[in-house]
Protein backbone atom coordinates (compact mmCIF):
# COMPACT_ATOMS: atom_id res chain seq x y z
CA UNK A 1 0.00 0.00 0.00
CA UNK A 2 1.51 3.81 -1.10
CA UNK A 3 1.25 6.31 0.89
CA UNK A 4 -0.70 9.27 -0.57
CA UNK A 5 0.03 13.44 1.11
CA UNK A 6 -2.22 15.92 0.71
CA UNK A 7 0.29 18.48 -0.15
CA UNK A 8 -1.35 22.65 0.26
CA UNK A 9 -3.24 24.41 2.64
CA UNK A 10 -2.56 24.27 6.53
CA UNK A 11 0.84 22.29 6.35
CA UNK A 12 2.48 24.70 3.57
CA UNK A 13 1.07 27.49 5.61
CA UNK A 14 2.23 26.05 8.87
CA UNK A 15 5.97 26.23 7.69
CA UNK A 16 5.86 29.63 6.41
CA UNK A 17 4.90 30.51 10.26
CA UNK A 18 7.97 28.45 11.59
CA UNK A 19 9.99 30.16 9.05
CA UNK A 20 8.99 33.63 10.89
CA UNK A 21 8.75 32.38 14.06
CA UNK A 22 12.94 31.19 13.91
CA UNK A 23 13.55 34.52 12.55
CA UNK A 24 11.57 36.36 14.72
CA UNK A 25 13.21 34.41 18.17
CA UNK A 26 16.98 34.39 16.20
CA UNK A 27 16.89 38.20 15.99
CA UNK A 28 15.70 38.10 19.60
CA UNK A 29 18.46 35.82 20.57
CA UNK A 30 21.30 37.66 18.50
CA UNK A 31 20.06 40.83 20.49
CA UNK A 32 20.17 39.56 23.73
CA UNK A 33 23.97 38.27 23.11
CA UNK A 34 24.85 41.68 22.02
CA UNK A 35 23.47 43.05 25.16
CA UNK A 36 25.78 40.66 27.29
CA UNK A 37 28.29 41.29 25.13
CA UNK A 38 28.66 45.29 25.12
CA UNK A 39 25.23 46.45 26.76
CA UNK A 40 23.27 49.02 25.26
CA UNK A 41 25.55 49.73 22.54
CA UNK A 42 26.15 45.77 21.79
CA UNK A 43 22.06 46.06 21.40
CA UNK A 44 21.95 48.27 18.74
CA UNK A 45 24.98 46.38 16.94
CA UNK A 46 23.41 43.14 17.54
CA UNK A 47 19.93 44.49 16.14
CA UNK A 48 21.47 45.27 12.71
CA UNK A 49 23.55 42.09 12.62
CA UNK A 50 20.13 40.40 12.75
CA UNK A 51 18.74 42.41 10.25
CA UNK A 52 21.62 41.75 7.92
CA UNK A 53 21.66 37.95 8.82
CA UNK A 54 17.88 37.91 8.31
CA UNK A 55 17.95 39.18 5.01
CA UNK A 56 21.61 36.79 3.82
CA UNK A 57 19.42 34.54 5.55
CA UNK A 58 16.60 34.43 3.14
CA UNK A 59 18.70 35.32 -0.20
CA UNK A 60 22.00 33.71 0.15
CA UNK A 61 22.36 31.10 2.41
CA UNK A 62 21.74 28.49 -0.33
CA UNK A 63 24.58 29.55 -1.54
CA UNK A 64 26.79 29.63 1.27
CA UNK A 65 25.71 25.92 2.48
CA UNK A 66 26.79 24.76 -1.28
CA UNK A 67 30.09 26.26 -1.18
CA UNK A 68 30.57 24.93 2.09
CA UNK A 69 30.47 21.26 0.93
CA UNK A 70 31.81 22.21 -2.49
CA UNK A 71 29.22 20.71 -4.32
CA UNK A 72 29.48 21.20 -8.30
CA UNK A 73 26.60 21.52 -10.62
CA UNK A 74 25.70 19.52 -13.00
CA UNK A 75 24.34 19.64 -16.28
CA UNK A 76 21.91 17.40 -18.10
CA UNK A 77 25.13 16.84 -20.90
CA UNK A 78 27.20 15.44 -17.64
CA UNK A 79 24.94 13.64 -16.06
CA UNK A 80 21.98 12.67 -18.10
CA UNK A 81 20.34 9.98 -16.90
CA UNK A 82 20.46 11.67 -12.64
CA UNK A 83 18.58 14.61 -14.68
CA UNK A 84 16.02 12.63 -16.21
CA UNK A 85 15.45 10.88 -12.87
CA UNK A 86 14.79 14.49 -10.84
CA UNK A 87 12.84 15.77 -14.28
CA UNK A 88 10.19 12.95 -13.65
CA UNK A 89 9.85 13.28 -10.07
CA UNK A 90 9.45 16.76 -10.34
CA UNK A 91 6.99 16.29 -12.98
CA UNK A 92 5.21 13.97 -10.44
CA UNK A 93 5.35 16.25 -8.02
CA UNK A 94 4.22 19.56 -9.84
CA UNK A 95 7.11 21.09 -9.16
CA UNK A 96 10.14 23.29 -11.31
CA UNK A 97 12.95 21.40 -12.48
CA UNK A 98 15.35 22.04 -9.73
CA UNK A 99 19.13 22.78 -10.37
CA UNK A 100 20.90 19.54 -9.55
CA UNK A 101 24.55 19.27 -8.03
CA UNK A 102 26.72 16.63 -6.49
CA UNK A 103 29.06 16.85 -3.16
CA UNK A 104 32.53 15.40 -3.84
CA UNK A 105 32.78 12.85 -0.50
CA UNK A 106 32.05 9.53 -0.52
CA UNK A 107 29.93 9.16 2.37
CA UNK A 108 25.97 8.71 1.08
CA UNK A 109 24.02 11.44 1.81
CA UNK A 110 21.99 13.77 0.39
CA UNK A 111 19.83 17.48 1.08
CA UNK A 112 17.54 20.03 -0.78
CA UNK A 113 18.19 23.74 -0.35
CA UNK A 114 17.07 27.21 -1.82
CA UNK A 115 13.92 29.62 -0.34
CA UNK A 116 11.02 28.29 -2.82
CA UNK A 117 10.53 25.82 -5.04
CA UNK A 118 10.91 27.79 -7.69
CA UNK A 119 14.68 28.04 -6.34
CA UNK A 120 15.19 25.08 -5.50
CA UNK A 121 18.60 23.09 -5.42
CA UNK A 122 19.06 18.97 -4.69
CA UNK A 123 22.47 17.97 -3.84
CA UNK A 124 23.70 14.60 -3.54
CA UNK A 125 27.50 13.03 -2.89
CA UNK A 126 29.18 10.84 -4.89
CA UNK A 127 29.41 8.57 -2.77
CA UNK A 128 25.38 8.19 -2.70
CA UNK A 129 25.40 7.27 -6.59
CA UNK A 130 28.02 4.95 -6.39
CA UNK A 131 26.19 2.70 -3.84
CA UNK A 132 22.58 3.03 -4.45
CA UNK A 133 20.46 0.99 -7.55
CA UNK A 134 18.54 3.29 -9.76
CA UNK A 135 15.73 2.77 -7.45
CA UNK A 136 17.29 3.87 -3.78
CA UNK A 137 18.66 7.07 -6.00
CA UNK A 138 15.25 7.65 -7.26
CA UNK A 139 13.35 7.46 -3.70
CA UNK A 140 16.41 9.95 -2.40
CA UNK A 141 15.71 12.16 -4.72
CA UNK A 142 11.89 11.69 -4.44
CA UNK A 143 12.71 12.37 -0.42
CA UNK A 144 14.47 15.81 -1.34
CA UNK A 145 11.98 16.94 -3.46
CA UNK A 146 9.43 16.45 -0.81
CA UNK A 147 10.61 18.93 1.18
CA UNK A 148 10.52 21.03 -1.81
CA UNK A 149 7.16 20.59 -2.43
CA UNK A 150 6.09 20.51 1.83
CA UNK A 151 8.15 24.27 1.71
CA UNK A 152 10.12 23.14 4.41
CA UNK A 153 14.00 23.63 3.15
CA UNK A 154 13.94 27.47 3.55
CA UNK A 155 13.30 26.92 7.31
CA UNK A 156 16.34 24.16 7.17
CA UNK A 157 18.35 26.66 5.16
CA UNK A 158 17.89 29.87 7.81
CA UNK A 159 18.40 27.50 10.75
CA UNK A 160 22.21 26.76 9.27
CA UNK A 161 23.21 29.83 8.68
CA UNK A 162 21.63 31.14 11.61
CA UNK A 163 23.40 28.74 14.15
CA UNK A 164 26.63 29.53 12.16
CA UNK A 165 25.90 32.98 13.61
CA UNK A 166 25.42 32.09 17.10
CA UNK A 167 28.36 29.87 17.01
CA UNK A 168 30.91 32.68 15.70
CA UNK A 169 28.96 35.25 18.71
CA UNK A 170 29.87 32.40 21.23
CA UNK A 171 33.61 32.59 20.15
CA UNK A 172 33.55 36.07 20.10
CA UNK A 173 32.46 36.32 23.44
CA UNK A 174 34.90 33.65 24.85
CA UNK A 175 37.88 35.56 23.16
CA UNK A 176 36.60 39.21 24.67
CA UNK A 177 36.71 37.41 28.23
CA UNK A 178 39.86 35.61 27.43
CA UNK A 179 41.43 39.09 26.72
CA UNK A 180 39.61 41.55 29.05
CA UNK A 181 36.55 42.61 27.30
CA UNK A 182 34.45 41.79 30.29
CA UNK A 183 35.49 44.88 32.23
CA UNK A 184 34.36 47.25 29.47
CA UNK A 185 31.10 45.39 28.47
CA UNK A 186 30.94 45.77 32.04
CA UNK A 187 31.39 49.54 32.11
CA UNK A 188 28.71 50.17 29.43
CA UNK A 189 26.24 47.79 31.11
CA UNK A 190 26.88 44.52 29.65
CA UNK A 191 27.47 41.35 32.12
CA UNK A 192 30.85 41.68 32.53
CA UNK A 193 33.69 38.88 32.25
CA UNK A 194 31.64 36.01 33.63
CA UNK A 195 28.83 37.10 31.50
CA UNK A 196 30.61 36.26 28.84
CA UNK A 197 32.11 33.20 29.52
CA UNK A 198 29.06 31.89 30.63
CA UNK A 199 27.12 33.30 26.92
CA UNK A 200 30.32 31.23 25.07
CA UNK A 201 28.50 28.26 26.96
CA UNK A 202 24.77 29.06 26.17
CA UNK A 203 25.07 30.05 23.02
CA UNK A 204 25.99 27.01 21.64
CA UNK A 205 23.48 25.15 23.17
CA UNK A 206 21.50 28.08 21.80
CA UNK A 207 22.64 26.92 18.19
CA UNK A 208 20.87 23.04 19.17
CA UNK A 209 18.12 24.04 19.79
CA UNK A 210 17.50 25.81 17.17
CA UNK A 211 18.51 22.94 15.09
CA UNK A 212 16.18 20.71 17.41
CA UNK A 213 13.45 23.17 16.37
CA UNK A 214 13.35 22.15 12.80
CA UNK A 215 11.15 18.99 14.07
CA UNK A 216 11.85 15.40 13.54
CA UNK A 217 8.56 15.54 11.94
CA UNK A 218 9.88 17.20 8.80
CA UNK A 219 11.62 13.98 7.88
CA UNK A 220 8.86 11.79 8.41
CA UNK A 221 6.59 13.16 5.99
CA UNK A 222 8.91 14.00 3.91
CA UNK A 223 9.33 10.25 3.57
CA UNK A 224 5.94 9.92 3.01
CA UNK A 225 5.82 12.75 0.59
CA UNK A 226 9.03 11.03 -1.47
CA UNK A 227 7.43 7.67 -1.15
CA UNK A 228 4.35 8.75 -2.92
CA UNK A 229 6.29 10.93 -5.71
CA UNK A 230 8.40 8.33 -6.66
CA UNK A 231 4.88 5.59 -6.66
CA UNK A 232 7.00 2.99 -4.34
CA UNK A 233 8.06 3.21 -1.20
CA UNK A 234 10.52 0.32 -1.14
CA UNK A 235 13.37 2.35 -2.83
CA UNK A 236 13.58 4.85 -0.28
CA UNK A 237 13.48 2.11 2.72
CA UNK A 238 16.05 0.74 1.27
CA UNK A 239 17.82 3.63 0.48
CA UNK A 240 17.25 4.87 4.06
CA UNK A 241 18.96 0.87 5.74
CA UNK A 242 22.19 1.44 3.54
CA UNK A 243 22.36 5.22 4.07
CA UNK A 244 22.01 4.68 7.94
CA UNK A 245 24.72 1.49 8.12
CA UNK A 246 27.26 3.68 6.47
CA UNK A 247 27.14 7.34 8.31
CA UNK A 248 27.93 5.00 11.17
CA UNK A 249 30.81 3.65 9.52
CA UNK A 250 32.24 6.52 7.55
CA UNK A 251 30.83 9.52 8.93
CA UNK A 252 30.45 12.56 6.73
CA UNK A 253 33.16 15.74 6.83
CA UNK A 254 29.97 18.15 7.41
CA UNK A 255 29.10 20.90 9.73
CA UNK A 256 27.51 20.80 13.10
CA UNK A 257 25.18 23.65 11.85
CA UNK A 258 24.17 22.30 8.57
CA UNK A 259 23.09 18.40 9.59
CA UNK A 260 19.59 18.72 9.77
CA UNK A 261 19.80 19.53 6.51
CA UNK A 262 21.01 16.03 5.04
CA UNK A 263 18.79 13.11 4.81
CA UNK A 264 20.29 10.83 7.59
CA UNK A 265 22.57 12.39 10.31
CA UNK A 266 26.01 12.77 8.82
CA UNK A 267 27.45 13.03 12.03
CA UNK A 268 28.80 10.27 14.39
CA UNK A 269 28.61 10.63 18.16
CA UNK A 270 26.26 7.66 19.36
CA UNK A 271 23.46 7.83 21.63
CA UNK A 272 24.67 11.35 22.96
CA UNK A 273 23.95 12.24 19.66
CA UNK A 274 20.67 10.50 18.77
CA UNK A 275 19.45 12.61 21.99
CA UNK A 276 20.08 15.65 20.32
CA UNK A 277 19.43 14.45 16.71
CA UNK A 278 17.11 16.92 14.37
CA UNK A 279 16.52 12.96 12.47
CA UNK A 280 14.35 10.53 13.74
CA UNK A 281 15.74 6.84 14.01
CA UNK A 282 16.27 5.03 10.80
CA UNK A 283 14.76 2.36 11.83
CA UNK A 284 11.37 4.11 12.86
CA UNK A 285 11.21 5.79 9.46
CA UNK A 286 12.23 2.48 7.37
CA UNK A 287 9.09 0.56 9.65
CA UNK A 288 6.86 3.29 8.66
CA UNK A 289 7.49 2.83 4.88
CA UNK A 290 7.09 -0.41 4.91
CA UNK A 291 4.10 -0.90 7.52
CA UNK A 292 6.40 -3.23 9.92
CA UNK A 293 8.14 -3.11 13.63
CA UNK A 294 11.18 -1.23 13.94
CA UNK A 295 14.24 -3.15 12.85
CA UNK A 296 18.16 -3.54 14.52
CA UNK A 297 20.14 -1.13 12.45
CA UNK A 298 21.93 -2.73 9.67
CA UNK A 299 25.50 -3.15 9.16
CA UNK A 300 27.47 -1.53 6.19
CA UNK A 301 29.46 -3.97 3.82
CA UNK A 302 33.06 -4.59 4.92
CA UNK A 303 35.61 -3.09 2.43
CA UNK A 304 36.23 -0.02 0.92
CA UNK A 305 33.76 2.82 0.46
CA UNK A 306 33.41 2.23 -3.44
CA UNK A 307 32.84 -1.88 -2.96
CA UNK A 308 29.36 -1.02 -3.55
CA UNK A 309 26.78 -3.57 -5.19
CA UNK A 310 27.36 -3.98 -8.97
CA UNK A 311 23.55 -2.27 -9.84
CA UNK A 312 24.63 0.71 -7.67
CA UNK A 313 28.35 0.93 -9.85
CA UNK A 314 27.01 0.24 -12.83
CA UNK A 315 24.20 2.90 -12.32
CA UNK A 316 27.44 5.61 -11.63
CA UNK A 317 28.90 4.41 -14.64
CA UNK A 318 25.96 5.23 -16.58
CA UNK A 319 25.61 8.65 -15.35
CA UNK A 320 29.24 9.35 -15.72
CA UNK A 321 29.21 8.20 -19.06
CA UNK A 322 31.48 5.80 -18.71
CA UNK A 323 29.56 3.21 -21.03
Amino acid sequence: MYVTVNYEGDFQMGNQFKTALLLAAMTGFIIWIGGMLGGRQGIVIAFLLAGGMNFFSYWYSDKLVLKMYRAQEVSAHQSPELHAMVARLSRNAGLPMPRVYTIPQDTPNAFATGRNPEHAVVAVTQGLLNLMNREEVEGVLAHELGHVKNRDILIGTVAATMAGAVMMLASMARWSAILGGGSRSDEEGGLGGIGLLIMSFLAPLGAMIIQMAVSRSREYLADATGAAIAGRPDGLASALEKLGAYSRRIPMEANPSTAHMFIVNPLSGGRFRNLFSTHPPIEERVARLSGTRPQAPATAPRGNIGSGSDSGKAFWDRMSGKE
